[in-house]
């Protein structure tokens, strides 16, 4: 298994989750990792990048100024920090391990390795 979430759950609007997934194997060695999510009936849409070193990374418009993103090299975790959540926001959450790092991380058909998912619920 490469990836691996944890973090998930049901929470009140305006509340906060921090989800974290874990790299084994090649999915360790990625150059970039990332979350998405998918709502019920929705497509997967990009959330979130961060490079292996941190110093890039990148948000969607409708998360921004209220997830953040991080990364712990030596636990081979990143994590997605989720503050003032919407209903909106209701998706299974998805990691996501791109080895090669080309590209701005936000297609998802960048990403060679994917975890299993974990869902998050915000109720109104």
């Amino acid at each position: 298994v490469e990836l691996v979430e944890s973090g998930g759950g049901l929470v009140e609007a305006g509340g906060s989750l921090r989800l974290s997934c874990v790299a084994s194997g090649r999915a360790a060695s990625s150059e970039r990792m990332g979350w998405f999510r998918q709502a019920p009936g929705k497509e997967r849409d990009f959330v979130a990048t961060i490079r292996r070193d941190g110093s890039t990374y990148r948000y969607a418009d409708s998360v921004r100024d209220r997830f953040t993103i991080s990364r712990d090299g030596d636990k081979n975790t990143i994590y997605l920090q989720m503050t003032d959540l919407k209903p909106e926001d209701t998706a299974v959450y998805y990691c996501a391990a791109d080895q090669s790092g080309r590209g701005t991380g936000t297609y998802e058909s960048r990403y060679d390795y994917w975890g299993q998912g974990t869902q998050v619920t915000v109720s109104s």
